[in-house]
């Protein structure tokens, strides 16, 4: 099960990677294809804010991939479970303050995630 939940935080770690990217990067030129329902003339001057959101969402993927390279058990599941929260609330405030659908891309990947981190966890102290 260990490898399964590694898996998962691998992925939403790329998912961040890729957000990361959109904000700091794309977001004037993939932004509105992606936001359709925002209004176009909103991209450009909002620019800054994006990069720095794309900077926040840089910081959870470091933590995610940090959390693969952890060699002491107890702490890899300390960090991993952490910064799986931290994409969880974050997708709660997408959900809340920009649509239901940006805060699911981040909701149910980090939920499924620590539900099989938590399952691993007590299975393993069971064994223990």
């Amino acid at each position: 099960m260990k490898r399964l939940w590694l898996t998962l935080i691998a992925i939403i770690a790329a998912l961040h990677v890729y957000i990361a990217w959109f904000e700091i990067f794309a977001w004037t030129s993939r932004g509105p294809i992606v936001f359709d329902t925002f209004p176009a003339d909103l991209f450009e001057p909002t620019i800054q804010l994006a990069a720095n959101q794309g900077v926040y969402n840089a910081f959870l993927a470091v933590g995610l991939i940090w959390s693969l390279f952890i060699q002491d058990r107890i702490w890899q599941r300390r960090i991993a479970t952490c910064f799986l929260c931290f994409v969880f609330l974050a997708g709660i405030a997408a959900a809340i303050t920009i649509s239901f659908r940006a805060g699911i891309f981040q909701i149910a990947p980090s939920s499924i995630a620590l539900i099989v981190l938590a399952l691993d966890t007590f299975a393993t102290r069971k064994s223990d």
